[in-house]
């Protein structure tokens, strides 16, 4: 009875200080090395992206380098259907920076071990992959999925950097279908914004709040006239208003002519007294 209660123990998941489980990786099945992964679920509250939910990522430490995205997918397929599979050089909150490019436009990966995001499409493949028994590993290279190491995962290396011309292309006119579409999508979000700041007839502009985090946008034709509109119709309302203003600086320009005129006047009645010695000023 004591070995059945042993063997029982051994078949237990291993779980260590921090939530983490502890599954064994193993390279073949003739292979006496094993390494060790450590899966938790993915609980970080303070992201709020689709891309990975809450509860249905799993978060991986320790990926070996020679598992790349499709190895990590086939080897957690078997606790469910994997929805996406992402692998990072550091854990971080999920950055989408524009559009995906291709490994031709990439800088090199850095070799090294991996950290992951798994996303199932259940809930209970997360259970599933968390109970999985310690002493069952998990085998990386099968008949069914080879994985190269040494010299000819080099050789396959250097022939995979090789490019090209008509798949190049390809990936070079989908990036640019993207890219005119981004656009156009830009363009009509400017126009919806700009409809949200509406000019009444006082020269009022009523403000709407748009949405928050929104980045400054560059500038086009079309906004560029509807901001030399703007400026004439103010320009417009100015000069209607500053009318009674000029008349007033007119009429004051003409009253300090007039006093000029009268003090040159005055000079030269005294200077002509003067010249006739008949000035007597007390």
């Amino acid at each position: 009875m004591a070995p059945t209660k042993k063997k029982h123990a051994t078949s237990q998941a291993c779980i260590i200080p921090g939530g983490f489980t502890v599954l064994s990786l193993q390279f073949s099945s003739d292979s006496a090395a094993q390494h060790k992964l450590y899966v938790k679920e993915h609980k970080v509250r303070a992201e709020r992206s689709s891309h990975r939910p809450l509860d249905r990522t799993l978060f991986v430490l320790n990926i070996p380098p020679y598992c790349s995205e499709a190895v990590v997918r086939d080897l957690f397929s078997q606790f469910g259907c994997v929805q996406s599979v992402e692998l990072r050089d550091h854990p971080g909150s999920f950055q989408e920076s524009g559009p995906k490019l291709s490994k031709f436009f990439k800088p090199a990966e850095k070799k090294g071990f991996k950290v992951g995001y798994i996303v199932f499409q259940k809930s209970s493949s997360v259970a599933a992959a968390k109970s999985h028994p310690h002493s069952v590993p998990l085998v990386v290279c099968t008949e069914q999925r080879p994985v190269r190491t040494g010299v000819q995962k080099w050789i396959q290396q250097y022939t995979e950097s090789f490019i090209q011309p008509d798949k190049l292309q390809q990936i070079v006119n989908s990036f640019m279908e993207d890219y005119d579409k981004r656009k156009e999508e830009e363009a009509e979000r400017q126009r919806k914004e700009a409809e949200q700041q509406q000019e009444d007839e006082d020269g009022w502009v009523k403000v709407t709040r748009g949405h928050k985090g929104t980045k400054a946008r560059p500038h086009s034709e079309a906004a560029n006239q509807r901001t030399l509109q703007k400026e004439m119709r103010k320009k417009k309302r100015k000069e209607l208003m500053n009318f009674y203003t000029w008349q007033h600086k007119n009429t004051q320009k003409e009253h300090i002519a007039e006093l000029r005129k009268k003090f040159e006047e005055d000079k030269q009645r005294i200077a002509l007294l003067r010249a006739q010695r008949k000035f007597r000023p007390y």
